[in-house]
């Protein structure tokens, strides 16, 4: 059997009824997918009689070494990166796409997945406009790591967090997804208005990231014009540019706008999914949680660096809270009072 059983709402988000009794299958599915290579009726069978959770770990696990292997044979540690983008909608697409061959109801899986490849479609554009499918380009915040940690060590790196580690984080922000397919086998097709106001949030999660990112290139671009020229674009202003750093528009109010969407994003799906199941908190919150982690970690990380880079970073730290709005100083996080400063200077 590979759903379970489920009388409740509150059962599909029961880790030991939807989960344990189906981890004997993961060892299991890696001899019966190779002895069925060839066949593909066998795989489709294979495919609708393993738990689709079980099946999404197992692929999960099966890129790790890959992962792996392709960052050292490159010496180029962005492997995962550039599937970032992909991977989480790949496996809401599998979970929707299992409930259609078992013949669950699938309108709200549908809509999830919609949404998904809207997110999908947001992050690899603005990857891949910065270059991160270029043939070489790895992120900056690798090379510095490499710089500070020993080879053995880096290579340990590799092989826990930035392969495995971060796979299985990919497949895990999706769990929820696991929740809602088995939910869909006691609420059927009904479309509720928590549905819409959940789709909807996580769509404005997607907007709010892309005009984050829009604002950050286009800043990007005027300082590089500004750069090369020496002349200040239409609509920025020289002391922005002389910064070197973005503190307007969605930045004036967040260091890292597009981060926090990122983040909200898979913890309102967890919230979802916890709506759904008539639970306060269930086990697929160790996706979200991980996503905060990492993100809380990355983040500290990137403005360590950028700090020592930026003379006036401290201070915008000061100002605009890391993924909130900081409501604890009356200092403008765009530095406009120091714009008014210098005018009244001028003035006098």
């Amino acid at each position: 059997m590979a759903l379970p059983t489920v009388k409740s709402l509150a059962d599909c988000a029961d880790f030991s009824r939807t989960v344990s009794p189906f981890l004997p299958q993961l060892s299991a599915l890696p001899s019966q997918v190779w002895q069925s290579i060839a066949d593909i009726q066998q795989l489709k069978e294979i495919y609708t009689s393993t738990n689709p959770l079980i099946s999404g770990l197992a692929l999960s696990l099966f890129l790790a070494p890959i992962f792996l292997l392709a960052a050292e044979i490159n010496k180029n540690y962005s492997q995962v990166d550039r599937f970032w983008s992909l991977l989480p909608t790949m496996y809401n697409a599998h979970f929707t796409l299992y409930a259609h061959m078992v013949g669950l109801p699938t309108q709200r899986l549908d809509t999830l997945l919609a949404f998904s490849c809207i997110w999908s479609c947001r992050l690899t554009f603005n990857y891949w406009r910065k270059g991160g499918y270029s043939i070489g380009s790895e992120d900056y915040r690798w090379q510095v790591l490499r710089e500070k940690i020993n080879p053995t060590l880096f290579f340990v790196f590799d092989v826990l967090f930035i392969s495995l580690a971060q796979s299985l984080l990919l497949f895990s922000i999706t769990t929820p997804t696991y929740a809602l397919l088995l939910a869909s086998k006691i609420t059927g097709n009904e479309s509720t208005t928590a549905d819409l106001l959940f789709s909807r949030g996580l769509v404005g999660c997607v907007l709010m990231a892309f005009f984050a990112d829009q604002q950050q290139w286009n800043f990007q671009n005027a300082k590089k014009d500004y750069q090369k020229t020496a002349k200040v674009p239409s609509k920025f202003q020289q002391e922005d540019l002389d910064r070197g750093f973005l503190v307007t528009g969605l930045w004036s109010w967040s260091r890292h706008p597009n981060f926090a969407a990122e983040q909200t994003t898979w913890v309102l799906l967890y919230q979802w999914a916890c709506y759904t199941t008539d639970t306060f908190y269930n086990w697929t919150i160790i996706g979200s949680i991980c996503y905060l982690i990492l993100f809380q970690a990355s983040t500290w990380f990137t403005e360590l660096v950028t700090a020592k880079k930026y003379p006036e970073y401290a201070e915008y730290q000061q100002r605009v809270g890391k993924f909130l709005p900081r409501l604890s100083t009356d200092l403008p996080g765009d530095f406009s009072d120091k714009r008014v400063e210098k005018s009244d200077g001028k003035e006098q």
